[in-house]
C-alpha cells in the first residue's frame, strides 16, 4: 500500500465551517492521509471552494458519500458536483430509506441503482454501494442479502466501498470477499474491530458486543488484507472510525495512521 486516506464522516464535527474544513485537512495530511472521501454535501460552502481546500493540503477527493435523492432525482447537478470534486465515484453510504432489507426490497434497489449507473456511466463516473452487515442476512433459499447485491448490481458500472468492519461484523470472511469481488471494489474501508465492549440498554441490562475501534487496536488482520486487495484491484485504502474515539477524532486518526505507516505500508 503506497497511500492511505480518511472518510470524512470520521471528522464530521469538525466539517462544519469553511474554517473547520481547511483545519482538518491540515491535519489529516499531516498525519499522513492523502485522499478523503466525503460524507454528506457540506452546503455551506461551494463544492470548488471544498475541493481546492483539499488540494491545498495535498489531498485528493476519491469518492464520496452522497445524497441518494439527489443522484436519483438530478443526476446533472451530480454529475457537476463531483466534477467540482475531482472524483468519478459517485456513492452512498447504506441502503436508501424506503427500501426493506430483504430479499424484494435488495432486487428494487439493485434495478434503481443500474438505471442510476446507467447515467451516470454515460457522464463518465461510476455508482458505488457501501456495505453495512444486515446484508450478511440470509434469505429463503439460502442467499445472503450480499449475494442478490452481487449477482444483480451491474458489474462494470458500479462498485462496492467494502467495509471490513461490516463484513466480519456480518459473520462473512473478509478475505473471502475481497476475492470474490475482485475487479469491483474501488474503495476499501479500513475499519478496525475491538473484541468485548459494554453497552447498557434502556432496561438497565449490560451486553457486550464487538466495536470499532482504531487501526492495530482491534483484532483484523491488515496484514493479510492489503497485499490480496491490491492483488483484487484495490485502488483506494480509506480508513473510517464511526464512535468509540480513544481521546478525540483527531487523535483516533493519528493513532491509526501511525499504525499504518508502521506496519502497512510499501517500504
Amino acid at each position: 500500500m503506497k497511500a492511505f486516506g480518511l472518510q470524512l464522516y470520521t471528522l464530521r464535527d469538525s466539517f462544519q465551517t469553511p474554517e473547520g474544513v481547511k483545519e482538518s485537512f491540515r491535519k489529516m495530511a499531516e498525519y499522513g492521509y492523502t485522499e478523503g472521501q466525503t460524507a454528506g454535501t457540506y452546503d455551506f460552502m461551494p463544492a470548488e471552494t471544498f475541493a481546492s481546500y483539499a488540494a491545498e493540503a495535498g489531498i485528493s477527493i476519491c469518492g464520496t458519500h452522497y445524497n441518494w435523492d439527489m443522484i436519483r432525482d438530478d443526476p446533472a447537478r451530480t454529475v457537476a458536483y463531483h466534477r467540482a470534486l475531482g472524483t468519478t465515484n459517485v456513492g452512498i453510504g447504506g441502503m436508501p430509506g424506503g427500501y426493506a432489507r430483504d430479499r424484494e426490497g435488495v432486487l428494487r434497489f439493485c434495478e434503481d441503482a443500474n438505471r442510476i449507473a446507467d447515467r451516470l456511466h454515460g457522464e463518465g463516473f461510476r455508482f458505488t454501494y457501501h456495505n453495512h452487515a444486515f446484508e450478511f442476512i440470509k434469505t429463503a433459499d439460502g442467499k445472503t442479502l450480499m449475494d442478490l447485491l452481487i449477482e444483480n448490481l451491474d458489474p462494470e458500472k458500479t462498485s462496492f466501498v467494502l467495509d471490513t468492519y461490516w463484513v466480519q461484523h456480518g459473520g462473512y470472511d473478509i478475505l473471502k470477499m475481497i476475492r470474490r469481488l475482485k475487479g469491483r471494489i474501488d474503495i476499501l474501508h479500513l475499519k478496525d474491530m475491538g473484541a468485548w465492549h459494554p453497552y447498557r440498554l434502556e432496561n438497565g441490562q449490560t451486553i457486550y458486543a464487538p466495536y470499532i475501534t482504531e487501526i492495530g487496536a482491534g483484532n483484523i488482520c491488515f496484514e493479510d488484507i492489503i497485499p490480496v486487495a491490491e492483488e483484487c484491484g484495490v485502488k483506494h485504502f480509506v480508513v473510517e472510525q464511526d464512535t468509540n474515539f480513544a481521546v478525540d477524532p483527531f487523535e483516533s486518526i493519528r493513532t491509526s495512521a501511525d499504525y499504518i505507516r508502521a506496519h502497512l505500508m510499501e517500504r
